[in-house]
Parts: C-alpha cells; structure tokens; sequence
C-alpha cells in the first residue's frame, strides 16, 4: 500500500509513525511497514499470537420473524422497518432514543462491526459518532477510505445498552439475525471485529482480544480481522500502530487491495 502525503499525515496526527519499505515484507506485498515501538499496552492481559489459524464461531440462534416472514428472506428496507420496531428486549426497547441500524455503503468491501451503540449513536442514530468515530474516520482515511461510500459499519447491538453496560447474551442472540442479514446483503469481503466484544461474540470465543488478534479467523465464510475498539484507543493511545497493523491485515485479505 503506496501512503500519499495526505494519508502520512493523518497517520502522524494518530502518532502511528510509518516510513518507506525498501521491498515488500514475505506475505505483505505492496503494504507498507509500520512502526511496532509502542507501548505493549493491550485490550486484554493475554499475549497477541501470530500463527494464523481458523476459528469456527457455534450454533446460532434462529433470526426473528418479521410479520411471518424470515429475517433473512427481507430486503434492506425491510429490515431497517424491523429493527426500528423491535422490542425483542424489553429493556432496550424501552430505554433506547433511537435504534442504530448501521451505516455506509451497503455493497462495500469492508464490514466493520462494534458491541453495541453508546450515548452519542444512541442521540443520532447512526455508529461512532464522537471522538471514537473521528478515530476511526481517521484510520478509515489513512487507508483511502471514506464511511460513506467504501464501508459499512454496524454493531452487535442495534440498541445502546443502559449505561453503556456490557451486551447480555440473550441481547446478542436476539439481535444477531439483523447483523447475519447484513452480512448477507452486503457480501462484504473482509470483516472487522472493533473490539473485545465484538470478536468474541462474532467468533462464539471467551479468548481475549490479546489471543484474537494477530490472524485471520472465519465468520459465515467470509475473512474476519480482530482489533482494538476506538473508544479503547482513545483511552491507551500507545496501541494505534497496532491496531493499524491489524487493518493493513484486514486490506490483505481483499482479492485486489
């Protein structure tokens, strides 16, 4: 991946320093080399393996009915009507502003999936807004990018949890026939979990993100790349050369980068 001006930039606004390779790394071509001198702060404890290996995520529950009518037999429209009047979760449902059903370009390359809304989606409908958002419009930028028009971003949840607390399992399986339907429609090829949350449930993992990251796993087919959550970069800063890693990894799965 050649870097203009204009992408180094933002890198370096981020603090994820880069510099130019003189030849493609073994199994990296055309990706360019990226600083590892962080800080080895990590989302969780365990140590970040490197062997690339598949996880096959369980059994899922079967997707909600719309009107008689199978999630997975709806169209976009459809299913945006289904989620808005959901009350599947009684406490979401009664506590949410609005629902947060997704946004981008709904036949892109890219899926990238968080947990779940927090206060600021919850007010405007829409994923990562906020300081976590412009984080990751940066990142997406850095990578040619634009939330608009080259990927589709969703959560877990189409509901922001009160508090801000951790999804309930029966939350997730409530709610995971939306995001399979997603899945389906867009044929994304390449998807990123943000987030320890996200990885696990997409991957039916209690690994940590730390054992998450750093290979490719498996979800409905389709490549799935493990990273650090925005909000979590906000928080340890020393760990965005890493998750840039972790998208650069995610680009090389794509079929023409």
């Amino acid at each position: 991946m050649s870097l203009s001006v204009r992408q180094r930039r933002i890198l370096a606004d981020m603090g994820i320093p880069v510099w130019r390779a003189r030849g493609p790394a073994p199994g990296h071509a055309g990706v360019a080399a990226v600083a590892a001198n962080a800080p080895a702060v990590v989302e969780d404890s365990a140590p970040t393996p490197t062997v690339s290996e598949a996880v096959t995520p369980g059994t899922v529950e079967a997707p909600p009915q719309v009107a008689g009518v199978p999630v997975q037999a709806l169209d976009w429209e459809g299913l945006e009507a289904r989620v808005r009047a959901c009350t599947a979760c009684d406490e979401l449902a009664r506590e949410r502003t609005r629902t947060v059903f997704g946004v981008g370009d709904r036949g892109a390359r890219w899926l990238l999936v968080g947990e779940a809304p927090g206060a600021e989606e919850d007010r405007h409908g829409e994923p990562f807004v906020g300081r976590a958002g412009q984080l990751l419009d940066n990142m997406l930028q850095a990578l040619g990018l634009d939330r608009s028009r080259d990927v589709f971003i969703a959560n877990v949840l189409k509901c922001r949890p009160p508090g801000n607390r951790d999804p309930e399992p029966e939350e997730v399986r409530a709610c995971r026939g939306f995001l399979d339907r997603q899945i389906e429609l867009i044929q994304p090829e390449v998807i990123v979990a943000l987030g320890r949350i996200a990885a696990r449930e997409l991957l039916d993992s209690d690994e940590p993100l730390g054992r998450l990251r750093g290979r490719e796993h498996r979800y409905r087919g389709r490549p799935l790349i493990a990273t650090f959550h925005p909000a979590y970069l906000l928080r340890k800063p020393g760990d965005k050369p890493r998750a840039w890693e972790d998208l650069l990894r995610a680009r090389a799965c794509l079929s023409s980068p």
